[in-house]
């Protein structure tokens, strides 16, 4: 148990420095192989985890997702969802921002990315809510928030690593993930009701819109509709395996950009070139998360925990509150990507013994991950935006996300209070 407490400090501190994320991962864990066995089998284990990461079938499915992700950003489907979310909501108070996070919600279930989504939507709704006069804060926190839903709606690539690294199904995993998706889209439209409470000129309706617009700006995003049913449809229909279904996404998402004029041989260069560079980092993350993982189940530290729970007789929900917390801490310095490679080979175990369903561990391991892309210091979203809104203060992004964190706070309580949530749809699709 001392030698894995000693390897966290250790690898916190070369983070702290700076070190980037894979590498410190890396040196630590071949470090503490070699100090409890010897360097020769620190060396082979770290050969056998390249080799195996980069032979690994169910891998192949991170690029293909990836690749998907990249064409739908630059098919530009992000001004037909918004315009689609905006003909329902934006004649409200505070629609607009309702519209965004619907719009989120919808281009997060084709990209599967937070960042993506973040980005591409602040350059469609935030010109379009400050036009009508919408509070800087309230226009950038709801485009911040509704990034985070990238990683929640399936396909995402965060859920694709969980069921690597736990063995679980791919395809129950996302179809876990709706529901909490849907509701996490609620809690966030609520948020938006709270701040335009609080502050009514923060957010004023827009214009009302038929029902011959409403139903035209549906038929604009029928690509997204049929895009997301094809992958989707198929892996819970038992027609192809996720890896299938991403390699159908992948194609599909190019055919739909090549249909809508949006790609040359520039823009394919680049898009490759984009997602080879993600893939790269991805698997450079995983490989360093991998080698740590091993190290950490040489030492005694998986066993101390259950151990632990056993002799001060901890509740199993008391202690799934502790692993949320760790989380929420973590995710103030780390990158959502590395601190679940990082900490699920160690929790899942643990979660494992105590009873509960990996699937639904697994969502609550994604919800608190999102939280960590829009609270300080690190935030990703919210930094992400302050390169692309430098006009508005980062202190003003800040404190326009405050309702939504409680609001992912709450929604957090709910998922851990109420687990038939998660696995309904797992379980009727079987």
């Amino acid at each position: 148990m001392l030698e894995a407490l000693i390897g966290f400090a250790v690898l916190l501190a070369l983070i702290l420095l700076q070190v980037p994320v894979a590498f410190a991962m890396t040196l630590v864990g071949l470090a503490g192989t070699a100090y409890l066995r010897n360097w020769d089998s620190a060396y082979s284990m770290a050969g056998s985890v390249v080799y195996e990461s980069g032979f690994q079938y169910m891998l192949s499915v991170v690029p293909l997702f990836v690749l998907m992700g990249n064409f739908i950003t630059q098919a530009r489907l992000s001004k037909e969802l918004y315009g689609a979310a905006y003909a329902f909501l934006g004649h409200r108070k505070g629609g607009l921002a309702m519209s965004t996070v619907v719009a989120c919600g919808g281009f997060g279930a084709v990209c599967g990315s937070s960042l993506a989504t973040a980005a591409t939507m602040s350059k469609v709704a935030y010109p379009e809510m400050r036009n009508l006069g919408y509070s800087p804060a309230l226009a950038s926190a709801s485009i911040a928030a509704g990034g985070t839903l990238g990683i929640l709606i399936p396909p995402s690539v965060v859920m694709v690593v969980y069921c690597i690294l736990t063995e679980q199904s791919i395809g129950k995993m996302f179809a876990a993930g709706v529901l909490p998706g849907l509701l996490a889209i609620g809690f966030y439209m609520l948020a938006v009701r709270w701040t335009i409470w609080r502050q009514p000129d923060a957010g004023p309706p827009g214009a009302r819109m038929d029902w011959r617009q409403r139903l035209q700006a549906l038929r604009d995003v029928w690509g997204v509709l049929l895009l997301f049913g094809i992958v989707m449809g198929g892996i819970y229909g038992g027609i192809f395996t996720s890896t299938e279904a991403a390699g159908i996404g992948a194609c599909g998402a190019f055919v739909f950009a090549l249909l809508r004029r949006r790609l040359n041989w520039a823009v394919l260069k680049e898009v490759l070139l984009e997602s080879a560079r993600t893939t790269g980092s991805l698997f450079m993350v995983l490989i360093g998360a991998l080698i740590f993982a091993n190290f950490i189940n040489f030492t005694t530290m998986p066993t101390d925990l259950q151990e632990w729970v056993a002799h001060f007789n901890l509740s199993p929900l008391l202690v799934i509150v502790a692993i949320c917390f760790i989380y929420i801490v973590l995710g103030c310095l780390l990158e959502s990507m590395s601190m679940v490679l990082l900490t699920v080979p160690i929790f899942y175990p643990l979660v494992q013994h105590l009873g509960f369903d990996l699937i639904w561990f697994g969502i609550i391991v994604v919800v608190v991950t999102e939280i960590s892309f829009i609270t300080p210091p690190v935030g990703m979203n919210i930094i992400v935006l302050k390169q692309l809104l430098p006009e508005v203060p980062l202190r003003t992004m800040y404190r326009g996300i405050a309702p939504f964190v409680v609001a992912d706070v709450l929604r957090l309580a709910v998922l851990i209070a109420f687990p038939a949530i998660t696995l309904l749809l797992p379980r009727y699709l079987g």
